[in-house]
């Protein structure tokens, strides 16, 4: 990983969007704190689009869709998203009249997913020793979440185990710098990525890499660290970058929200006339 101040300026010109996870990336301590906020603003004000990838569930995402200065938050792993309705877009459910909620699964296949779901977290609550549910799998449609650093500790041994028999189960499984997640689907936050890019824009993602940049913080960041030119991890990625098989191309001085906000500064200061 390269320092951040080494990104050459003229790569960070030709910008036209910046990704970004949540959890440990935009927040700190959980929350979004006026750095990493401004940093989103001044994003936006640059007109730059700006777009949240999670693996927190849709539900939790609802609040800060309506509040954060993002185009759409990509919640569950690239499953589900809210998006601003500026576009003309048509689809329900609608959460209000300007957000709404959109799916890559169509309501058969998620019924169905979710019951496998369901049997296999009751198996996850047996087998592996202090497992728990995500204190947010309220919130979920499509996916499970067994929480290992966000309110209780899992060691790595149970990390390993409960991402082997979601495995086992045929569930794709990741784990993030707090959950550990498992879900049916080929989706993950690239496909995630090239999906909202088409229905906000109508345009191919693929077409446009070089001209976007994807921070993040954790493991279940890595298909985007593989796939974008301009990857940036926060610094706290450094705690578990051993572990990674993708790195991102740079990393920030600063942790967590600081760290974003470091991130949109060097992308703003390069259009700066």
């Amino acid at each position: 990983m390269t320092p951040l101040q080494h990104w050459p300026a003229n790569e960070r010109r030709e910008l036209v969007g910046v990704f970004t996870d949540i959890d440990d990336t935009l927040t700190t301590d959980g929350a979004l704190t006026p750095d990493a906020l401004a940093a989103l603003q001044g994003l936006k004000a640059g007109g730059l689009s700006v777009v949240a990838i999670t693996g927190r569930p849709i539900g939790w995402c609802a609040p800060f869709a309506k509040l954060w200065p993002v185009d759409a938050m990509v919640a569950e792993n690239g499953a589900v998203a809210f998006v601003h309705n500026k576009i003309g877009l048509q689809t329900t459910p609608a959460l209000n009249s300007s957000l709404l909620k959109l799916y890559q699964q169509d309501a058969s296949t998620r019924a169905s997913n979710f019951q496998r779901i369901q049997t296999v977290a009751q198996r996850l609550l047996r087998e592996v020793p202090g497992a728990t549910l995500a204190q947010d799998s309220s919130g979920r449609e499509t996916d499970i979440a067994i929480d290992h650093s966000e309110f209780t500790r899992l060691p790595p041994e149970q990390i390993a185990q409960v991402v082997q028999i979601m495995q086992a189960e045929g569930m794709s499984a990741t784990v993030s710098s707090i959950h550990i997640n498992g879900w049916y689907g080929s989706h993950n936050k690239l496909s995630g990525a090239r999906w909202i890019v088409q229905q906000l824009y109508q345009r191919e993602l693929d077409t446009e890499l070089a001209r976007w940049a994807y921070v993040g913080d954790s493991a279940n960041d890595q298909v985007m660290f593989q796939h974008f030119a301009h990857s940036v991890g926060v610094a706290n990625i450094l705690g578990v970058a051993a572990q990674l098989a993708h790195l991102p191309r740079y990393v920030t001085v600063a942790e967590r929200g600081a760290g974003f906000a470091e991130v949109a500064a060097a992308v703003l200061a390069a259009r700066a006339p």
